[in-house]
């Protein structure tokens, strides 16, 4: 044999299966994660095709805050309870929370057109695919990452609630921008946190990546939304 051959690297039958299994993992997460986005996109559009079920959603204040009180509720449910459910009930819960979402989002159809929702969906899903590409191949921990963006969204959350009152389209576009940036962050973070997620208890892996899919199902349709704002130049009037 050549001795200059290179020397192949040696791995274990135990590191090679771990790999496979964080793979089968994360397939999982984005399966389920899509799974949901199609749930919404169902959902979003049957209201806005619809006569009746625009006035049950859209003419009904009373019923949006339902609505939006139960999506609440789901994801507190989700969080909190993940590690105690069965995964029938982790996804039929997260599956739930997809559908009334897709409701309580039908607006978009109504006060954007369609050439915004489209430009700024493709943008979101290409910025959204890159970032989890990121955080999936990068070597630097991104731990760090989690508390600052999360700060970030509680400024968001806090600045957004002031403006209610203040009624700023320039605050409303500094927000918009913030957070695509914040949502770019988290995507990156969450992404990576999935590898922490693949190592636990094969009997909880089934519920860890339901909760790993609403994690990046949120990042998603938060960086869509605020991109839709900022391509809200078309905004029907």
């Amino acid at each position: 044999m050549n001795s200059f051959e290179p020397q192949r690297p040696w791995v274990s039958a135990a590191t090679a299966e771990a790999g496979m299994g964080t793979r089968a993992f994360i397939a999982s997460v984005y399966r389920w994660m899509f799974a949901g986005l199609l749930v919404t996109a169902v959902a979003s559009l049957w209201v806005a095709m619809s006569q009746p079920m625009q006035q049950l959603v859209l003419a009904n204040r009373g019923m949006m805050i339902v609505l939006i009180v139960a999506e609440f509720g789901l994801v507190i449910f989700l969080s909190r309870r993940i590690m105690k459910m069965s995964a029938g009930t982790a996804a039929g819960a997260f599956l739930a929370f997809s559908l009334l979402n897709g409701f309580t989002l039908s607006w978009i159809f109504f006060a954007y057109s369609a050439a915004a929702i489209t430009q700024a969906f493709v943008s979101a899903a290409g910025m959204f695919a890159a970032t989890s590409i990121y955080g999936t191949v990068t070597k630097r921990d991104l731990t760090s990452w989690g508390s600052f963006f999360f700060m970030g969204l509680i400024g968001i959350v806090l600045c957004s609630v002031v403006n209610i009152f203040m009624h700023s389209d320039a605050l409303s576009m500094t927000i918009a921008y913030v957070g695509v940036f914040v949502f770019l962050g988290l995507t990156a973070f969450h992404t990576q946190r999935l590898r922490a997620l693949a190592s636990s208890p094969p009997g909880v892996q089934e519920n860890l990546a339901i909760i790993g899919a609403l994690m990046l199902y949120l990042d998603l349709i938060n960086l869509f939304l605020f991109l839709l704002q900022i391509f809200g130049g078309n905004r029907r009037r």
